[in-house]
């Protein structure tokens, strides 16, 4: 099973990880981190690394009735979006949280990953 939606985009760098923030905004996520692996690889191994995003974007309303579904679901929070240059493009990839799910047995969480795993495909599709 893939465990992501991807898309490779025609753009820079920098819109692609515009575009992509202001997608998920209309899918009601906002982007709660931001991890530059290029930065910290530089910066802790002296290692040069392309551009690499890792974007932790929450939908609120969905976090909180997967907390009430399974208190110990903050593990697997939140969704993660990678905004990455590739060789011909940039690609955005987001987390299927329906495969990524899959360990924990809750019938109420199993529907709420399947919504929130709509609107993810919906921004990546989207862009």
């Amino acid at each position: 099973m893939q465990y992501y939606f991807a898309k490779k985009l025609d753009v820079t760098f920098d819109e692609a990880i515009r575009k992509t923030t202001d997608a998920l905004k209309i899918e009601g996520f906002g982007v709660l981190t931001e991890i530059d692996v290029k930065e910290t690889l530089k910066k802790k191994l002296d290692v040069d690394f392309r551009n690499y995003r890792i974007l932790g974007a929450c939908n609120p309303p969905f976090a909180h009735k997967a907390l009430q579904a399974d208190d110990m679901i903050g593990a697997m929070l939140p969704c993660n979006v990678v905004v990455q240059e590739r060789e011909g493009g940039v690609e955005v990839a987001a987390v299927d949280p329906v495969a990524s799910m899959q360990a924990i047995e809750n019938e109420a969480v199993e529907a709420i990953a399947g919504e929130i795993g709509a609107k993810l495909k919906k921004v990546v599709d989207a862009l």
